[in-house]
């Protein structure tokens, strides 16, 4: 009846069925009679409820019906479980009030709160430690540093050597009582509590706090063990503070190298939880942990590595960039050990039965582009993702892996390299034997639409798409006639009027010939659709402007992709003529090493305008290059580049006459 009346009590407040002040006056004095009730279940019942009751009531109610009796609770002379409670509800109390706390703590809480530290009763010099750390910024310096620092570093030392339960709240709470006590600390001091947390870490591996090997087989024990360095575990970014990032090497690298190597999954799994929090701390010495990223997405338990991928992007972010003072180079020395681990990691997850996490897993890789390099991308990653989508049967899988592949197209700056992409798409999913694949496909063309300008969409995929509409699976059909309203959406009037015609051709078809009953009912509401979208951009054009601006911001980076790549390619032909000239000059040079001065001038003077001629004829091939290069493009559309460069004019229709110059009959399909 009294644990059943708690709780009721308690589902009154959370469901707000009564004012708080009505509440107060009708259940509160109930709640504070029952808190000394002999049965410890019923107790710890009305315990919780009062907790609850704290954080919404008024302080002026708090501070005369619950702290002035608080502190009589809280004597020696009081029973052991009224003595517990005292300590829990000052925890609770710890952020409800500031300045009324500041002289309260001093007066009267921190003398109770010392004599219950050494209590005879375990459980409450647990609860006293608690409550200390909660009420750490409540107190001032000079107890902080005279009373609280020496109490807590007794208590851990008694807690180690004779006190083993109280071990695992300990371990719990020394990050935030270390950082709550910052500056405080003498050298001493420092090094103490540092060395009491890497014995925490260690415990349970071998011998310690007096035990043996053959004591450690205790099950029980090895379980406490194991908790209290998964706690050390989830404490580590606070102690990584506590010694600063330019000491982690020295002082905290070995016992992180441990914890990453644990025996026990839960405490590999609580480290991985706070990787990404101790990258940032480390900074610029970020490269001080790399080998531990790859082992923990090698390591054997799937749920470590899933715990590692909620944060990847920023870890990957911050491992390659290694803050400030890093460079290319640091760069470079990761990428090697770190693609590797990145494939392995993949493949264990796809190889589980764990879909979740092998679709969270390549809805990370989509970070990849920021991380490493084009080509490695494409030899490492791209195909992989080919091969989950055609073979793979769990849905969303396939859909992660086909929106990754669609953002390592858009930054892919190898033309060959996107054609070959396009192609495989367009001939291996669009083409298909299977129906399933053919879905993809149009999946894979909705990410295309997000992620790349309406041109691009409209040159490469745009047609592939309308042959779908005659496609002999139904559901395929359906699929296309849901699209049409997007489809339309990426055409630009009047440069796409032929594509707007074939999609209309495509819509009577439909309506004149389908015969499944489901494809007819999408096909007639979808007109109805097109019919009000043909309406609204006659209309109300303003609506698309912000929009418009994307498409262009794509467009205009995708132009920049084909540039980069054009310069790129420039500067390494004039690289290697330049290497070639030197070398032949080299040679002429060796050649004539026994000749005087005199006669040397003329070669001097001739290699001179020999390197003129060089540098005109370079621009005339240049030229040359560029001009066969686009009338390649409109003669042969299967080697044009996926976008041009940006034209003379700075119209946006202008631009879109010019990308979609290659749609010709059947050269639609890219390769």
């Amino acid at each position: 009846m009294q644990l059943t009346a708690a709780y009721s009590f308690l589902t009154i407040l959370q469901e707000e069925s009564v004012p708080v002040h009505s509440y107060c006056l009708s259940f509160l004095q109930i709640i504070l009679q029952n808190l000394e009730h002999r049965d410890i279940g019923v107790s710890n019942a009305w315990l919780d409820t009062l907790l609850a009751v704290i954080d919404v009531l008024p302080k002026e109610t708090i501070r005369h019906e619950i702290l002035n009796p608080l502190v009589s609770k809280a004597q020696l002379s009081q029973t052991l479980q009224s003595r517990l409670t005292s300590c829990k509800i000052l925890g609770k109390l710890a952020n409800k009030f500031e300045a009324h706390m500041t002289e309260l703590t001093k007066a009267a809480i921190l003398p109770e709160l010392i004599e219950l530290a050494r209590d005879e009763g375990s459980s409450v010099r647990l609860s006293a430690f608690e409550t200390l750390v909660n009420l750490l910024s409540m107190f001032d310096h000079d107890d902080r540093s005279q009373i609280v620092l020496p109490l807590v570093k007794s208590f851990c030392e008694k807690s180690f050597k004779a006190d083993e339960s109280v071990l695992t709240s300990l371990s719990l709470h020394l990050g935030k009582l270390c950082h709550g006590l910052q500056g405080l600390f003498t050298q001493e001091q420092h090094m103490w509590f540092l060395e009491f947390y890497k014995k925490l870490c260690r415990l349970g591996l071998h011998q310690e706090n007096g035990h043996n090997d053959n004591q450690i087989e205790n099950i029980e024990l090895e379980k406490k063990y194991s908790t209290m360095r998964k706690n050390c575990a989830y404490n580590f970014p606070a102690m990584v503070v506590f010694v600063g990032a330019k000491n982690f090497h020295i002082e905290l690298y070995a016992t992180f190298f441990c914890l990453c190597h644990d025996p026990d999954v839960p405490v590999r799994y609580s480290i991985a939880l706070g990787f990404c929090e101790v990258c940032k701390l480390l900074g610029s010495n970020v490269y001080l942990i790399h080998k531990e990223l790859v082992a923990l997405l090698q390591d054997d338990s799937l749920e470590v590595v899933d715990a590692l991928l909620d944060h990847l992007p920023e870890t990957l972010e911050l491992m390659t960039s290694g803050g400030d003072n890093s460079g290319l180079d640091n760069k470079l020395m990761i990428v090697p050990d770190l693609v590797p681990a990145l494939t392995s990691a993949e493949q264990r997850v796809a190889n589980s039965l764990k879909w979740r996490s092998h679709e969270k897993i390549l809805q990370k890789f989509s970070c990849l582009p920021h991380i490493i390099s084009s080509d490695q991308i494409y030899y490492r990653f791209l195909h992989r993702m080919f091969t989950i989508i055609l073979n793979n049967n769990v849905l969303p899988v396939q859909k992660a892996a086909s929106r990754t592949l669609c953002i390592f197209l858009r930054y892919n700056r190898k033309q060959e390299q996107r054609h070959e992409i396009i192609q495989k798409l367009v001939e291996q999913l669009g083409q298909g034997k299977s129906y399933w694949n053919r879905q993809r496909f149009l999946d894979t063309c909705e990410y295309i639409m997000e992620f790349f300008s309406k041109s691009f969409f409209c040159k490469y995929f745009y047609l592939s798409v309308l042959e779908l509409t005659s496609d002999p699976v139904a559901n395929v059909r359906m699929k296309v006639c849901y699209m049409f309203p997007k489809l339309k959406s990426t055409l630009k009037l009047p440069a796409d009027k032929h594509l707007l015609q074939q999609l209309e051709l495509c819509v009577r078809k439909l309506l004149c010939q389908e015969k499944d009953k489901d494809v007819l009912a999408v096909v007639k509401r979808t007109v109805l659709e097109l019919d009000r979208m043909e309406l609204t951009m006659d209309t109300f054009q303003k609506r698309f402007f912000e929009k418009d601006l994307l498409d262009q911001e794509k467009e205009r980076e995708e132009h920049l992709l084909l540039e980069m790549e054009q310069i790129e390619k420039e500067k390494q032909q004039s690289e290697a003529r330049s290497n070639n000239e030197k070398s032949y000059e080299r040679k002429r040079r060796d050649s004539k090493t026994g000749s005087a001065l005199p006669k040397s001038l003329p070669t001097v003077i001739s290699g001179s305008s020999s390197g003129t001629q060089t540098v005109s004829r370079e621009s005339k091939k240049s030229k040359l290059i560029r001009s066969q290069s686009f009338s390649s493009q409109a003669i042969h559309p299967k080697h044009s580049t996926l976008e041009k460069g940006t034209s003379k004019s700075s119209s946006v229709i202008g631009v879109g006459k010019n990308v979609l110059l290659p749609f010709v009959g059947k050269c639609f399909f890219v390769v």
